[in-house]
């Protein structure tokens, strides 16, 4: 496959396989044109008397001043080192390879006025894996993502910092002018509109959530194992995910989630073992699965939804209509994405905050099962302490779920008064999700465990094959010992989605 910037329809599939370099991507003749075309209409706007912002007048409070033909290489590159304040810890070098991808994408678009020279500076930054470094904060994500962007391409003009991948050892920071010279790259000069076409736009943002999106997309079919697996050791019930009742309240997200359900114990000895036991009814972390993880499904479908639409949009300012025309606007605000990342958030914990109920639920010794998971109790603590971890977790989840979106501080001058705070939206979603990998991780060892005392009932192929992945990893708990390699070794293989959850395969 060859995507076609500014052409193509990008989606999350496609991003990804670029990113990965399983998908190749060009510009064609038909981005070629593009391009060139919104050069030729900034240029004669750019020598025209008539004051046009961005293009022949300063920026933010200043866009009643207009700038003269020969000042303008000095404003735009001024433009770059003014804005590049971000601080903080520099962002995934993946994530900062998102923003050029998805920044080429919108440029190309032909909207932006930009010179092809710059566009192909960045695909080279691409193609040689010539990442810039991003600070991960200081974007209120309106003007777009200023600093991190303004960051993103100091390169261009020699300033800045690249990472540097050696083999066999870890990506460390190297500064620009040294990685430039090593590959023949000449620093540029910056033209009319060039640097506020590239650091306006919300491609942080953007990369934040498709990085989310991958992510969570994974930690969704997990919920599910994980669940399954938990109901097997607890031998619930199979009756709450029967297509019927669910077709009676036909949310997309809980269709999909109890036919996964269903799918999981299909065949399952385990489950068939106590069909006609006197139990009426599971608790609501066991029986309301497909409801609270179908919920948070739901909540994935309309960030991906979002997110796709803002991967095909041009978020610079002004946007070039014409020759004679470019209109100053606010398609770099990242409300419309800052708003569902909140949202994608709250449905991130959700999934962690039912995961930790399960675990407490499986160490109460409900229907067969020991007492914390050990039949050495008293001497032996068993498993009680890793659910202090998950309670623990979920509580920070929580305390993350406020909604930046809800919150906005006046910048420029009173300019730019309303912002989203979108970037901060983004980062902390992927915290969230990065929270979530390590209570899936410590629910499934409970499973594991609770399914041994099942033993010798055998669950679903599906369930027993990751059963085994498991007692790869870790062994059933006899007697007490030292846990928590046990749970490290679980959450690599949770953030290395080694466990087997599409039920195609």
């Amino acid at each position: 496959m060859m995507f076609k910037y500014g052409v193509d329809r990008l989606e999350l599939d496609i991003v990804n396989g670029i990113a990965d370099g399983s998908i190749k991507a060009e510009l064609c003749q038909e981005a070629l044109d593009q391009i060139n075309k919104s050069r030729q209409n900034v240029e004669k706007m750019a020598s025209s008397d008539k004051p046009v912002y961005g293009i022949n007048t300063g920026f933010g409070p200043l866009c009643d001043t207009q700038i003269s033909p020969e000042e303008t290489h000095l404003l735009q590159k001024n433009l770059l080192i003014t804005h590049a304040v971000g601080v903080g810890e520099p962002i995934a070098k993946a994530i900062s390879k998102l923003m050029l991808i998805t920044k080429v994408h919108a440029l190309s678009r032909g909207f932006s006025g930009i010179r092809l020279e710059v566009v192909e500076r960045m695909l080279t930054f691409i193609e040689l894996d010539l990442i810039p470094v991003v600070p991960e904060q200081g974007s209120v994500g309106a003007s777009g993502d200023l600093a991190p962007l303004s960051h993103l391409f100091l390169p261009l003009i020699n300033e800045g910092e690249f990472w540097q991948s050696e083999e066999g050892q870890d990506d460390k920071i190297v500064p620009a002018p040294e990685i430039l010279s090593k590959h023949g790259l000449a620093p540029l000069d910056l033209h009319a509109k060039e640097g506020l076409a590239l650091i306006n736009g919300t491609q942080f943002i953007l990369s934040h959530a498709i990085t989310a999106l991958t992510k969570m997309r994974y930690l969704l079919d997990l919920a599910d194992l994980t669940g399954a697996m938990s109901i097997e050791g607890m031998q619930g019930s199979e009756s709450p995910f029967r297509e019927e009742l669910h077709q009676t309240r036909a949310f997309k997200g809980n269709l999909e989630v109890a036919a996964r359900m269903r799918a999981f114990f299909k065949d399952s000895q385990n489950m068939a073992d106590h069909e006609e036991c006197d139990r009426v009814q599971d608790p609501y972390s066991l029986r309301c699965i497909p409801q609270v993880h179908g919920a948070s499904r739901n909540a994935y479908y309309h960030l991906k939804e979002l997110s796709e639409i803002e991967m095909n949009s041009v978020t610079d300012n002004p946007i070039v209509i014409s020759s004679e025309e470019a209109i100053s606007g606010g398609s770099f605000h990242g409300q419309p994405l800052a708003m569902v990342l909140d949202y994608a958030s709250i449905a991130a914990a959700e999934l962690g905050n039912i995961s930790d109920r399960r675990c407490y639920l499986l160490l109460e010794g409900l229907h067969g099962l020991p007492r914390l998971l050990t039949k050495a109790g008293g001497l032996n603590s068993g498993m009680m302490i890793p659910q202090y971890a998950t309670a623990a977790l979920v509580t920070e989840n929580k305390s993350l779920c406020f909604p930046p979106s809800a919150d906005s501080v006046p910048t420029s001058m009173g300019q730019e008064d309303h912002v989203s705070m979108g970037s901060i939206s983004g980062r902390k979603l992927n915290q969230i999700l990065g929270n979530v990998d390590k209570i899936f991780a410590i629910e499934l060892m409970y499973a594991a465990q609770a399914i041994e005392f099942r033993r010798p009932n055998k669950c679903s192929d599906l369930i027993e094959q990751n059963f085994a992945l498991i007692r790869s990893k870790v062994d059933k708990l006899e007697e007490d010992r030292l846990l928590k390699p046990d749970i490290d070794a679980l959450i690599t293989l949770v953030k290395s989605q080694a466990f087997s959850v599409n039920l195609e395969h």
